[in-house]
This record gives C-alpha cells, sequence and structure tokens, in this order.
C-alpha cells in the first residue's frame, strides 16, 4: 500500500512526516514567535486577532476552546470577553509553543486550562464550547478537514467555529507580497530568529492554504452552517465563521 502525502511548504512529504517537520519549525521559532509577528506584519497581527474576537460574539460567561493557540495572543482577548464566569482552553500540538504561551499568562497573573494536543484529535467531550478558534494554524494542520470536524464536533449546538488565517491576497498586491514573502522574510527570520528556513517554510505554507472560497467549501463539508468570511488587509488574511445548528 502506497504511504499518502502532502504539503511541507512546497515539498511534497509523506504524511506521516509532515507533523514531525511543522514541530520542528515550531520549537526552533519559539522563543522569538511574538517578536517575529510583531515585525512581519508591522504589528498587523494584534488587529487582525482583536477584530476575530469581535466576530466571535464571545459573551460573559461562556466556553471558549484556543486551538493552536501558542503564544496565547487569542486566549487573552477571549478571558476578558468571558470574564471570571467563562473558561478559555488554551491548547497547541506544540509543546515549546504551548510553555510561552502559558508561561505569558502565569506572569500576567492569568491562569486557565492548558493542554498539549492535536487539532485532528480532540480530547473533549461533545457539544461543550459555545465558540472554537483556531488562528494562523490551520494550514500547518496535515488533515484539515478532521480538525474541522472536530472542532464542530466540540460545539455546542448554536457555537461557532472561528478560522483567523492568511489567504489569497488581492490581484494587486501579488508581486510585492511575493517579494516580501520569499526575499526579505526569511532574511528577517535570520537575523532575528536565526532560522532563515523556518520562515521560508512559513511563507511556502501561506501559498499552498486554500484560498477564501476553497476554506468556506471546507468548512461546510465538515458540517458547518452560514459560513461567512471576512478579508482583512486587502485578502492577506480572512476571518471564517461558521456555525454548529
Amino acid at each position: 500500500m502506497t504511504n499518502k502525502t502532502t504539503h511541507f511548504g512546497f515539498e511534497t512529504v509523506d504524511e506521516t512526516e509532515k507533523a514531525k517537520k511543522v514541530a520542528g519549525v515550531f520549537t526552533s521559532v519559539a522563543s522569538k514567535y511574538d517578536v517575529m509577528n510583531d515585525l512581519m506584519s508591522a504589528g498587523l497581527h494584534r488587529i487582525w486577532k482583536r477584530y476575530a474576537i469581535s466576530v466571535s460574539g464571545v459573551r460573559t460567561g461562556q466556553k471558549v476552546l484556543d486551538v493552536a493557540g501558542g503564544s496565547a495572543d487569542l486566549s487573552r482577548l477571549f478571558l476578558k470577553a468571558v470574564g471570571s464566569s467563562g473558561q478559555v482552553v488554551l491548547t497547541d500540538i506544540n509543546n515549546a509553543m504551548l510553555r510561552v504561551g502559558r508561561d505569558r499568562l502565569l506572569d500576567e497573573g492569568i491562569s486557565t486550562p492548558t493542554t498539549q494536543c492535536d487539532a485532528e484529535h480532540l480530547p473533549f467531550p461533545d457539544n461543550y464550547f459555545d465558540c472554537v478558534s483556531i488562528a494562523f494554524g490551520l494550514r500547518n494542520v496535515t488533515h484539515k478537514e478532521d480538525a474541522l470536524r472536530e472542532m464542530k464536533r466540540v460545539l455546542k449546538p448554536g457555537g461557532r467555529v472561528i478560522v483567523l488565517e492568511f489567504s489569497k491576497v488581492a490581484k494587486p498586491l501579488e508581486k510585492a507580497y511575493d517579494f516580501y514573502s520569499f526575499k526579505l522574510l526569511p532574511k528577517m527570520g535570520q537575523m532575528i530568529a536565526g532560522d532563515a528556513d523556518s520562515y521560508r517554510y512559513l511563507a511556502e505554507s501561506i501559498r499552498m492554504h486554500p484560498g477564501q472560497e476553497e476554506l468556506k467549501t471546507m468548512m461546510e463539508d465538515a458540517g458547518l452552517e452560514r459560513v461567512e468570511y471576512f478579508n482583512l488587509t486587502g485578502g492577506i488574511v480572512a476571518v471564517h465563521r461558521g456555525y454548529k445548528l
């Protein structure tokens, strides 16, 4: 039986190898992840994340699952939205990234449940969360359709999945965006994080990720309804929202 293959950036790899390779990338960049995010996006990632929180509709007392939450940017914002009567569970498959997020919250005097887990196999009961989010993580998942089905499974009826991810940029921006992604970004990665290859992979992974309409269809195929998306910064990123009805 022939092993199935998938994409790791522009490289074709065995499906069983992708998770290990992605883990290597994020273990390498974890300590400089936030600094690089600010540099790469000129701080815009903070605005994109706040927008994702606003369209999530999360309210006081609700339960939120932050999948691939890494350095806990979304978890921190969700914690403010749900208040002391709510709950936010921070998860990531990568231990180094999860430690960064957990330690950041603890340094700010914030304690919230933290779990290392795979987005394709969430260790949570059915119909538990009011909102499940994944920000800049779905493109690194080997079987995106499985992860989306798992997110829907753990949602309560009426709950929503929020996907914040790089997407298909508007055509007039393509040339400048390609130059930035493939020429400047690896150099920044080398200078700041000492790792050009990981940031070259991140640029490639964005190009291999489904565009707005394709991801909308994937979410619908996973059983989510009323799926819509909101383009930000010329389509560089998009927020997708789908409901479990």
